[in-house]
């Protein structure tokens, strides 16, 4: 089946325009990590590259640590994934999405979202994504955690069940963090 042009928010599937079959699709998930902080710069760089179409999905805590506005392509979140389906015949959006995207970057991923994809489970539209996922396509991820999180036994485990599906763990770095730790 062709993949079907995505409406932006709040705009009848049947009013979007024809995404471009040249363009290469990323979608990038954000989770309530502070690391969330950096999706503007995020975005601006992946921008900066020739040919690349960027769509956002966020979770509701990750919308504290950025501005929305400051967003310059499409955002989907919990509340876009209901309003969208009205009836049988409707596209459901976290299906729409993983056929749209050619590759999937999460970032950050952070502890409770990481626990949740390593466990199935799919409770919002970011992780509903995660579990739709096409896995011959590929799938990045970029913990983020306080560094006392990221040394949890439990951690390790979970991203080696992240890398067991097929997706690449892009590794943590050290440094200073915002709550003023040091380390992973």
């Amino acid at each position: 089946m062709e993949p079907i042009s995505l409406p932006e928010p709040g705009i009848p599937a049947g009013n979007s325009s024809p995404v471009a079959q040249e363009k290469f699709h990323v979608l990038v998930g954000v989770t309530g990590s502070v690391a969330a902080l950096k999706l503007p710069l995020l975005i601006a760089e992946l921008l900066k590259i020739p040919g690349l179409e960027v769509k956002v999905i966020t979770t509701e805590r990750a919308k504290h640590f950025y501005n929305t506005q400051e967003i310059p392509v499409t955002l989907y979140g919990d509340e876009e994934e209901w309003q969208l389906w009205k009836g049988r015949s409707d596209p459901v959006l976290h299906i729409e999405l993983r056929r749209w995207a050619d590759l999937m970057v999460v970032a950050p991923l952070d502890a409770n979202t990481l626990a949740k994809v390593a466990n199935g489970i799919c409770d919002n539209l970011l992780t509903c994504v995660i579990r739709a996922w096409d896995l011959s396509k590929p799938l990045l991820f970029c913990p983020a955690m306080n560094t006392a999180m990221w040394e949890h036994p439990i951690t390790a485990r979970q991203v080696e069940q992240l890398k067991g599906f097929g997706y690449t763990e892009i590794p943590c770095v050290v440094k200073k963090l915002v709550c003023g730790d040091e380390g992973q």
